[in-house]
């Protein structure tokens, strides 16, 4: 999901390119559930490059919506930047909150937030019409 439309248009050439045929680039405002009524619940959720562009009370509520977004087994994938305040941590502890089991996390030296964690509990129903973050305008929560 991408707003911008000429990003979305690279990113599906670069799939294509990369033999990727059974990947759907979409352009929308990726904050937005009903962006993904048809495609839910699924076994992979992307989450990169927006946690360090909405606060944390955002982060933390995003991730709740994941359980949402994901198959039991899914897999859910994010990055955050390390800088302070240094989410990583509490955003491992809210995705446990949400019945998700770490599988894999950067660590700190790396520079960078990178996770993925693996759902083990049941899909809720992901509620239509809601707005899940909203970017703030100098990326520091």
């Amino acid at each position: 999901m991408e707003l911008d439309p000429r990003n979305a248009a690279l990113a599906a050439q670069a799939a294509d390119t990369a033999g990727l045929h059974s990947v759907e680039v979409r352009v929308g405002d990726a904050a937005l559930t009903d962006q993904y009524a048809d495609l839910v619940p699924a076994d992979l959720v992307l989450i990169c490059g927006v946690f360090g562009n909405i606060s944390g009370a955002d982060v933390r509520a995003t991730i709740g919506y994941a359980s949402a977004l994901c198959a039991p087994g899914g897999t859910v994938v994010w990055t955050r930047h390390r800088r302070p305040p240094d989410l990583v941590p509490r955003i491992c502890h809210w995705f446990a909150e949400q019945g998700f089991e770490q599988r894999w996390l950067s660590e700190p030296g790396d520079g960078f937030g990178l996770g993925v964690h693996r759902f083990t509990g049941h899909p809720r129903p992901l509620r239509p019409g809601t707005r899940m973050f909203t970017f703030v305008d100098n990326g520091t929560p």
